[in-house]
């Protein structure tokens, strides 16, 4: 074996000796100057202060408030079923109403002035903040019309 061959066999096995230890490697000298620079940062964050930027993408956000309560009233022959309800809610609460009817009617909540139809298969639905306190009224229009009692419901709002 001549001289030159022998050097370009060194060579060669040099070169396979560099890959497999490159290769064998876990990821790099990148990742780990990153990671040795980025983890005691992240220990001393959440140990000292525990307000960090890591500690708070750990953190699951805030459950969804629950959805308000539905007062449903239902409607029948232009009387209301069970008698005339009493809602009760704080300031400031999301209140929910849904009126069914078996007959058209107009649906009234005074003080708030909001006023929705309700026919068979499409119920008056409210949906608002409860800003006002004090005692409302709902109202059926067309009992009012037909001389019956309109009063189908009371809400009332207390301070929050």
């Amino acid at each position: 074996m001549s001289t030159n061959q022998r050097i370009a066999l060194v060579v060669a096995a040099l070169v396979v000796a560099v890959l497999a230890f490159v290769i064998a490697q876990p990821g790099g000298d990148d990742e780990e100057g990153e990671r040795a620079t980025t983890t005691p940062a992240q220990t001393e964050t959440s140990t000292d202060t525990g307000t960090g930027s890591e500690t708070q993408a750990e953190e699951e956000p805030p459950p969804p408030p629950p959805e308000p309560e539905v007062t449903r009233i239902r409607l029948q022959g232009g009387v209301v079923a069970g008698g005339p309800k009493d809602i009760e809610v704080e300031q400031g609460d999301t209140v929910r109403i849904v009126v069914t009817a078996d007959a058209p009617d107009d649906i009234h909540l005074h003080g708030y002035d909001i006023e929705r139809q309700a026919a068979p298969g499409q119920p008056a639905r409210f949906r608002f903040k409860a800003n006002a306190e004090g005692a409302f009224e709902i109202e059926s229009h067309v009992a009012e019309d037909a001389g019956r009692e309109p009063l189908i419901a009371r809400l009332v709002v207390n301070p929050s």
